[in-house]
């Protein structure tokens, strides 16, 4: 199968770096980001990422485009301001609806979660089909599907709301979490098979979802594709196409966490989608 065109790269923003590691920008309206973060850490040596997550304004799903794509770029502003130099927008509802705002807003390069996602999987995918889970805003977007189309894939999308609070509540790996996704993805299996389709490649739409792996991947044969793990890898070649990555002598990682409302619950939550404690979350505001 051909291969697909993944994200273009940028030279003109990213200058090499020998002495120390990229600093980089992640946001999303909440805590689900931080897995693509998590992803991140390893990946790049002696970055510094800055979080933003905009929980006083979420979820974003219930918003207008233009709403969201305004606290998008708002938050976008925040991270160049702490110094970002590349963005990762780790935020599904704003990868779909706001992307093309934010890039138009903001000097450095910006990455999305969806089309790193549905870009590794066309390069999983034999048949062509894909499945998507995702939240209702960012299937009603079809960003999925408008994405797939562009690399040769057909994508059936699925909202699947009973997840997110699930997560939240920490029921990873609880039987009632482990029915309902039983339940959605048995029916997303009949709803491909009466389209006359042959998946074998499922995208976790939701940067939630990567929490509910394992239980995913116990429920179907089909390949699983986490978008966290996706950008991480996609971020790594953006920065190492210009340069921008040193060796690992500069050192471990670094983090710094920003919210724009309850930090404790951020550090609570946050700890779980990280795999590691959060110490210090710093309040912003970034207005209505």
């Amino acid at each position: 199968m051909t291969e697909p065109s993944l994200p273009a790269v940028s030279s003109t923003t990213l200058e090499p770096r020998n002495t120390r590691g990229p600093r980089i920008g992640v946001f999303d309206s909440g805590f689900g980001g931080l897995t693509v973060l998590k992803a991140l850490l390893p990946s790049i040596p002696g970055a510094h990422y800055i979080y933003l997550g905009d929980t006083a304004r979420l979820p974003y799903g219930s918003k207008s485009q233009a709403t969201i794509a305004r606290y998008a770029v708002s938050s976008a502003r925040f991270l160049l301001e702490q110094g970002a130099e590349f963005l990762v927008i780790a935020c599904n509802t704003a990868s779909a609806l706001a992307i093309e705002d934010i890039r138009a807003a903001v000097p450095v390069p910006v990455l999305g979660v969806i089309e790193t996602g549905v870009s590794q999987a066309r390069l999983t995918s034999d048949s062509g089909d894909i499945l998507v889970i995702a939240t209702d805003a960012t299937v009603e977007s079809h960003a999925y599907s408008t994405a797939s189309r562009k690399v040769g894939l057909t994508a059936l999308e699925k909202a699947c709301p009973l997840l997110v609070p699930l997560v939240e509540e920490g029921w990873i790996d609880h039987p009632v979490t482990a029915e309902v996704v039983r339940i959605y993805l048995s029916g997303l299996a009949a709803e491909a098979s009466a389209a006359g389709l042959t998946p074998d490649t499922l995208v976790l739409g939701c940067t939630h979802y990567p929490l509910l792996r394992p239980v995913i991947e116990r429920t179907v044969r089909w390949s699983v594709i986490d978008a966290a793990e996706a950008t991480a890898l996609e971020v790594s070649r953006q920065l190492a196409f210009v340069g921008a990555v040193p060796n690992a002598s500069v050192g471990k990682a670094t983090s710094r966490f920003f919210a724009t409302d309850s930090v404790a619950k951020f550090r609570r939550l946050g700890a779980m989608f990280l795999g590691q404690p959060i110490e210090e979350v710093e309040l912003v505001d970034l207005g209505g």
